[in-house]
């Protein structure tokens, strides 16, 4: 006989001014990285990471009353917000009633899900940082930057040499 399974425990989350908070059973269902357009605009980012959960593991525990809904008709989809400080806290899909998504950042612990895969990968911005190598940059702790892959120059090479000797 085997026995009916239970959650590994609670992943607990909550929006930035803390007025709106929840918890999932873990482990979440899957996790993922939305490229679409529609998620930027929503998180105002390259990208919004994910983690989905069955509704039914799913709670709100605080701040109910604070949550305001945003319905795209053309692609049925649910968005929910803090109305206090407007973080994103739920994506909802019609064509997956049971399903609730919520954004990674809210979590202050694991999920029992990593990031897998990555949904509108066409739609992904050219400005968006796919994981070049980052070096310090001086003078600013704490900054690292993508160095440019530019030819340095040789010492005392003038780059206006060549316009001088045709004048």
């Amino acid at each position: 006989m085997t026995k009916p399974t239970s959650p590994a425990g609670l992943a607990k989350g909550q929006c930035l001014c803390g007025k709106v908070a929840f918890e999932i059973d873990v482990p979440a269902r899957w996790a993922w990285h939305d490229h679409s357009a529609a998620s930027r605009r929503a998180h105002g980012a390259a990208y919004a990471t994910y983690v989905g959960s069955w509704r039914k593991r799913f709670r709100i525990t605080k701040g109910e009353g604070a949550i305001s809904r945003y319905e795209d008709k053309a692609t049925s989809t649910v968005r929910s917000f803090c109305t206090q400080c407007g973080t994103p806290l739920l994506y909802e899909r019609a064509r997956s009633p049971h399903m609730v998504n919520i954004p990674r950042a809210l979590f202050s612990g694991r999920t029992g899900r990593q990031p897998l895969y990555h949904i509108a990968i066409e739609e992904l911005q050219e400005w968006a940082y796919t994981g070049e190598p980052l070096v310090p940059l001086k003078g600013f702790p704490g900054v690292v930057w993508q160095r440019s892959k530019k030819k340095r120059r040789s010492a005392g090479e003038d780059p206006f040499e060549l316009a001088r000797e045709e004048a």
